[in-house]
């Protein structure tokens, strides 16, 4: 049955062009918005494409998310360590919320994992407050989170309750090497912890801080704020 509709991946297939390629080329607006749905193109609308344009803006392999911050890592002067185990100066979290800012265009399909023009991402790595973009993006777990603004975690996790901070990713940590054990950890970027002081005033941060260790937190008695539409 011959298709008279199609989606990025299936565009990109009908073009003979890798599906990396094509994502890139609408991110640069080589290729018009969807004319079928708010995914898919026209069988019409594809055939009209010029698949050597959209090989050309592709010039060059993308690149991981592990890569990008690599990349960015030594942009930085601070190299991510290659010894297994060693924690890393930026890691693909950062490069995650980089894509969340508009600063870099994730061009994989897969929710596991992203995929970046290196050009772009060499771009990225020429700003002059890359050091600041990043130490903004650096991830903060929830105990880290609570030792930043200096309360106890029972605090912290009232203030997640109430939807004063949120998390835009979690990662799965293993207790042994099985994955029975295995918990998935809140992370959290620095800005956003940070933020959270100044867009509450009306908490007494030094009485709550003043709070001794298994006495009740001021803060369970708080609701969250109502949805707004």
């Amino acid at each position: 049955m011959r298709r008279t509709e199609y989606d990025a991946g299936q565009a990109a297939k009908r073009l003979k062009v890798p599906a990396a390629a094509f994502r890139w080329a609408r991110h640069a607006g080589l290729i018009p918005d969807p004319d079928v749905s708010s995914s898919q193109w026209s069988r019409a609308a594809v055939e009209a494409l010029d698949a050597a344009a959209i090989r050309a803006a592709m010039s060059s392999p993308p690149i991981s998310g592990g890569a990008a911050a690599d990349r960015i890592a030594d942009a930085l002067g601070t190299p991510n360590p290659t010894a297994y185990g060693e924690s890393a100066n930026v890691t693909a979290f950062v490069v995650r919320r980089f894509v969340d800012r508009g600063l870099l265009a994730d061009l994989s399909a897969n929710p596991d994992g992203t995929l970046h023009h290196p050009d772009q991402v060499d771009q990225v790595c020429r700003r002059t407050d890359l050091a600041d973009l990043v130490a903004a993006d650096t991830p903060l777990g929830p105990e880290q989170a609570a030792a930043r603004l200096r309360v106890r975690r029972v605090d912290w996790d009232h203030m997640v309750r109430l939807g004063w901070v949120r998390s835009p990713q979690s990662i799965e940590v293993r207790f042994g090497t099985s994955r029975a054990g295995a918990v998935d950890v809140a992370l959290y970027t620095t800005a956003s912890v940070d933020a959270v002081i100044p867009a509450h005033p009306e908490v007494d941060w030094e009485q709550l801080r003043a709070v001794e260790k298994g006495r009740r937190s001021p803060l369970a008695s708080l609701c969250p704020a109502p949805a707004t539409a």
